[in-house]
């Protein structure tokens, strides 16, 4: 069984957020999906297998973190479709079925790939107590992102301030389902991007998520709104950074990027 790694959102490798990606012939029993995983040990792997003609979606596909299945995520969407493109397994625009319903990847010309996925509902909501502390600076907008990434997401003072977070990753856990997404408008936005944000899920076994899809299908909302502009570019500045092209379309958010293939080898086990 080939697996590859891939770094999605991102041109090159070593950077943006690296995705196991397995391409099967059915899925195996959940915990066999879980132990590789695990043994992956990245933020997601994602598995998928083809699906009969003539149905909704062209594949089936499901992602799990080193702790759990999610039902959302958008890097891992990125590279599986980065494997079926480059190894000549699916051609054009490929329907994935989902736990969040079909989601559609589309490779572009210029070799990158968009996104499909619906738009996170957003409601502001009052910072709970104790999320500063947690997060380590303080909230001018809290907002809560819906069922589908179930995250909080807060807006913080500025890049400077997203940058420098050091969170308390366990006192941090308490206030959200899978975690917090801090964001702050771009310093410079002459540098190629409009904002900025970081991503943690420690209710899911990720400390910090390095770059982030499903969490930009609620930033690309929240900062259209305040810039004024349907298409925004989004720069997560994580260690490893990665920059996600957004387009808002009401209930759908569109997701760009790049991703690269740096590791391929055979599951033995």
């Amino acid at each position: 069984m080939r697996i590859r790694i891939v770094d999605a959102f991102t041109d090159r490798p070593f950077a943006g957020n690296p995705a196991g990606v397995l391409l099967l012939d059915a899925f195996p029993d959940d915990d066999r999906l879980q132990r590789v995983a695990l043994e992956v040990n990245h933020s997601e792997t994602a598995f998928a297998h083809r699906l009969p003609p003539g149905g909704e979606a062209d594949w089936a596909l499901r992602w799990f973190t080193p702790a759990t299945e999610v039902a959302m995520c958008g890097h891992a969407t990125l590279a599986t479709a980065h494997v079926l493109h480059s190894t000549g397994a699916h051609e054009g625009p490929v329907r994935f079925a989902t736990r969040s319903g079909v989601l559609t990847a589309t490779p572009r010309e210029d070799g990158s790939v968009t996104l499909d996925f619906p738009t996170a509902p957003l409601t502001p909501v009052e910072a709970p107590a104790g999320v500063a502390e947690a997060l380590g600076a303080e909230p001018l907008t809290v907002l809560d992102t819906g069922p589908n990434i179930r995250d909080l997401l807060v807006e913080v003072a500025d890049e400077d301030t997203v940058r420098a977070l050091a969170p308390d990753l366990k006192a941090l856990a308490s206030h959200s389902e899978r975690g917090v997404i801090a964001t702050a408008p771009a310093q410079d936005p002459s540098r190629g991007y409009d904002y900025v944000s970081r991503c943690f899920f420690p209710n899911v076994g990720i400390d910090e998520d390095p770059v982030t899809g499903s969490a930009h299908t609620a930033l690309a909302p929240f900062w259209s709104e305040r810039l004024g502009r349907p298409d925004l570019t989004g720069l997560q500045a994580s260690s490893r950074s990665g920059l996600v092209r957004t387009e808002l379309r009401g209930g759908r958010t569109l997701l760009s990027g790049r991703a690269v293939t740096v590791i391929e080898g055979e599951l033995l086990a």
